[in-house]
């Protein structure tokens, strides 16, 4: 098996056609995730001689510092450096999703000439960085898969008309559970879908570091004074939000930037790490990356749900089977903010789901459809 690869790329270019190097904006972003040009040296792989040539090319291009060098500090950012780093994130953190689910879509198609008579395993999923993993893991173990990135809404619905095999969506616990399942109660199938775990994962606030504006909780969005930069309508961290909102009886119009979205947890943190706003809402993984402070606010578990009967085909059982592996239930709970809790245990909707149980009267226990013949699908840690 083999992966497709496609990486944001974007350039800065004057009017006489001279551009400055990439490597120049790679040795940035270094410097500012590294702390120093020396250590940025290192991570991109150049001399510091070299680095030093290719600020001076940048600055002589670009009529500004790129460096600024203080006495006993050593060099920092410049204001447009700064900028020039913000671009490079925000560049990748909007695109990357994009960009994988066409990788994954490559990667099928290819696969298909070389596996004529195999099909892929169809994935439609709510980003999310456990399931970014599990993606990487099936393509190194040749298990050919097509991973579509969507919202959690249309993953279940997806499933639900037969568009794929697997489909990834996020519940929040305890209160909200009740709500976010009516929220997907249109697409669910008790009697003939299963929900594998996957993860837990923390949602909250992703502040500056240091938290410098004293945002604590959900109550402080309501400042006027604070930006706020939200997830796009539709995706469940906004559905999320809303409900934290309305416990909180605050009105969306409250908030200023409410309506200011971005597409990924990613790229609601690169808008606060280039302080475009102050605060934002989502997954704790891409506030670390970014360097930025994260106040939890609540948790929820990431499920990959899936048709009974397909649970014995050969790449559901790989797929199983890579999920109960040591080495990739570590790498899931590497990710901040994530727990392979469940990872790879099969549940009814009603185990995974206690919201989904009903009390019935005996003529509507009478009336529900039967279970699929072989009754409840256990967990086996052993395999399927």
């Amino acid at each position: 098996m083999f992966e497709v690869t496609i990486e944001p790329r974007w350039s800065l270019r004057l009017d006489n056609g001279e551009a400055l190097s990439e490597r120049t904006i790679a040795l940035l972003c270094a410097v500012a995730e590294h702390g120093s040009l020396l250590r940025a040296c290192a991570a991109v792989g150049v001399s510091y001689r070299h680095a030093w040539a290719l600020i001076r090319d940048g600055e002589a291009l670009l009529g500004m510092p790129l460096l600024l060098m203080e006495r006993g500090k050593g060099s920092r950012l410049s204001p447009l450096s700064e900028r020039l780093v913000w671009a490079d994130r925000r560049v990748a953190a909007r695109l990357s999703p994009t960009l994988d689910s066409l990788a994954s879509e490559l990667e099928a198609e290819i696969g298909r000439v070389q596996h004529e008579h195999e099909q892929p395993l169809r994935i439609r999923a709510s980003h999310g960085f456990a399931v970014e993993a599990l993606h990487h893991r099936l393509n190194r173990a040749g298990v050919l898969n097509e991973l579509r990135y969507c919202s959690s809404v249309d993953a279940v619905a997806s499933l639900a008309l037969g568009n794929c095999e697997l489909a990834g969506f996020h519940i929040p616990g305890g209160e909200f559970e009740r709500a976010a399942l009516d929220h997907y109660r249109p697409w669910l199938q008790p009697d003939s879908q299963r929900a594998i775990g996957l993860a837990t994962r923390r949602v909250g606030l992703i502040v500056a570091r240091g938290d410098p504006k004293k945002i604590y909780g959900i109550e402080d969005l309501a400042r006027a004074e604070l930006r706020f930069i939200n997830r796009q309508p539709g995706s469940g961290t906004r559905f999320l939000l809303d409900l934290l909102l309305r416990r909180a009886g605050i009105e969306p119009a409250q908030v200023n930037g409410y309506e200011q979205c971005e597409l990924t947890h990613a790229a609601v943190a690169a808008y606060v790490a280039s302080d475009m706003a102050d605060v934002g809402f989502g997954v704790e993984t891409p506030a670390r990356r970014f360097n930025l402070d994260f106040v939890p606010m609540h948790t929820e578990r990431y499920f990959l749900l899936c048709h009974e009967r397909k649970l014995s085909d050969p790449a559901l059982r790989q797929m199983l089977q890579t999920l109960r592996e040591a080495d990739f239930r570590a790498e899931v709970d590497r990710l901040p903010g994530y727990q392979a809790d469940n990872c790879g245990r099969v549940f009814e909707l009603d185990e995974a789901f206690p919201a989904l149980r009903v009390q019935a009267s005996p003529e509507a226990s009478m009336q529900r459809r039967p279970r699929p013949r072989g009754g409840r699908v256990r967990n086996n840690p052993q395999g399927t």
